[in-house]
């Protein structure tokens, strides 16, 4: 399903696409999606635009039975073991993306890491479209994974800063208005073709002014070094009364190992 040099460019760059490795569960997918967006879970957000909708949704594996037969049994976790180079594979949660037609508002350049209450350099996300995107698929900095400090966090509603502290972050960066020597990777994707990056590679999205809906699936997850962090403030997903300490594993019975050895 993945070639040696698809690992190699994966961590050059901190993504890498496959072309179909997921097509089998895209209806499984779709289907797990719909039931979501009927039924939104408590983090469920409309991201307040004035056209269009942009909605999401995460944490909702263990209540969306499509959803935990693909974290379960879809060739996923398989997919994040070889990018990752880990022998122990660990799920973090998922989260739903759907820009319906006709919505400019972008996804804003960020890194994922910064948000979360994980550290460790072998992490992954799968982002795994429903739909067919041309111009509205995600956009990345090639080897800003291995940038020495972090993005700045920021609220998406009016780009405060996401914590309260004093914490030296880099910039959040623009590279359409100061391009540099940033490479940006993109590519159209059809249903079932998958993005795998890490959770420092900065990345965003366009608006979607397309005709048809874009509909997505992230399903992340966590390698071999993978520990908690304590964070300036709530996390994103902020989990609750977990009880972890900061160098501990993530606990197994909230954030499960599907594949070890």
């Amino acid at each position: 399903m993945i070639r040696p040099d698809q690992i190699a460019d994966f961590q050059r760059d901190g993504v890498v696409m496959l072309r179909g490795v997921m097509s089998d569960w895209v209806e499984v997918m779709r289907a797990g999606v719909a039931r979501n967006m009927a039924d939104p879970g408590e983090y469920a957000s409309e991201n307040a635009v004035a056209e269009g909708r942009f909605f999401d949704d995460y944490c909702n594996w263990q209540r969306i039975p499509e959803f935990e037969r693909v974290v379960r049994e879809s060739p996923a976790a398989e997919l994040a073991a070889c990018v990752m180079q880990s022998h122990r594979v660990q799920f973090f949660h998922d989260h739903v993306l759907v820009k319906e037609p006709g919505t400019p508002k972008p996804t804003p350049w960020h890194q994922d890491a910064p948000y979360y209450f994980v550290t460790g350099s072998q992490t992954v996300s799968l982002w795994i479209p429903l739909d067919p995107v041309e111009k509205a698929s995600l956009r990345f900095i090639a080897g800003s994974h291995l940038w020495p400090q972090m993005v700045r966090p920021v609220s998406w509603a009016d780009d405060s800063d996401f914590y309260e502290s004093g914490d030296d972050w880099t910039p959040v960066p623009d590279p359409d208005a100061d391009p540099g020597e940033a490479q940006v990777l993109e590519w159209p994707m059809q249903p079932g073709d998958v993005v795998l990056f890490d959770y420092r590679t900065v990345h965003g999205a366009r608006g979607n002014a397309s005709p048809n809906r874009r509909r997505a699936l992230s399903l992340r997850w966590l390698g071999d070094d993978t520990r908690y962090v304590e964070r300036p403030g709530r996390t994103s997903p902020p989990f609750p009364g977990h009880g972890m300490k900061t160098g501990e594993r993530l606990r197994a019975d909230w954030f499960p190992v599907i594949r070890e050895g």
